[in-house]
């Protein structure tokens, strides 16, 4: 194929590509992709069996917004929207899936965000789309910002047979591990995340805005627990 073939026709690496920087220029943070094959035996689905998602044709765009610790509204939860920062998160997915099929008439949504709703494994997902690596306290660990990163993801017919093949070495490796030494309810002892423990902790919190919600009786977002994210050291050597 000629060159200016190759600029009429772009091929679908091409169009990847340009999707996720058009995804940085409208607000998200950090963003790449997986071909939706590998998610079917993501390291989650092993565990846990897959659910959710069942499509394995095609690939996943994955995005990620920064959440400064100055701003943790960006983080509480609603009752039927969600946190500001994935409400963030939705516009731009949802615009780049409409400048796909605009621009090149390709198929494109928006992947729901929970599991049950047929959503993906996200921290599986920005992994693997080579965007950071999952750290000591269970969360996705991305150069520059840590482990202060939320994740969305939006499907595209878009063919890729080539994985990204990003490898970041574990800053946890040579961290004394604050995370675990100041979690509240003990989910990271002994280097091992305890996962009903911190849902003990998330549940705990939905009760607490229930309790609020019912003395004012305001609606009350629910400030879930960032202990383990805010002491973390990564990242914040960039002065975010």
């Amino acid at each position: 194929m000629q060159g200016g073939d190759t600029a009429k026709h772009p091929c679908d690496r091409h169009i990847v590509q340009e999707a996720i920087e058009k995804a940085l220029s409208l607000g998200a943070s950090v963003a790449g992709y997986v071909p939706a094959r590998l998610l079917r035996d993501c390291p989650s689905a092993r565990v846990e069996g897959y659910r959710g998602w069942n499509t394995f044709t095609g690939t996943v765009i994955v995005l990620g917004l920064y959440h400064d610790p100055r701003r943790p509204e960006m983080d509480w939860w609603e009752e039927g929207r969600s946190t500001e920062g994935d409400r963030m998160l939705r516009t731009v997915t949802t615009a780049v899936a409409d400048w796909l099929s605009v621009k090149y008439g390709r198929e494109a949504w928006d992947i729901p965000y929970q599991i049950d709703d047929g959503g993906i494994f996200l921290k599986d997902a920005a992994v693997l789309a080579g965007l950071g690596c999952i750290g000591r306290n269970n969360l996705v660990i991305v150069p520059k910002y840590g482990p202060r990163v939320r994740f969305r993801a939006l499907w595209t017919d878009l063919e890729l047979k080539e994985p990204v093949s990003v490898i970041h070495p574990s800053p946890c490796d040579e961290c004394p591990g604050p995370c675990e030494r100041a979690c509240p309810q003990k989910a990271l002892s002994g280097g091992r995340y305890i996962r009903e423990r911190c849902l003990s902790r998330m549940d705990a919190d939905k009760m607490e805005a229930a309790r609020k919600k019912a003395k004012s009786g305001n609606p009350e977002p629910v400030d879930h627990c960032r202990t383990c994210d805010l002491v973390c050291t990564a990242g914040k050597e960039s002065g975010r």
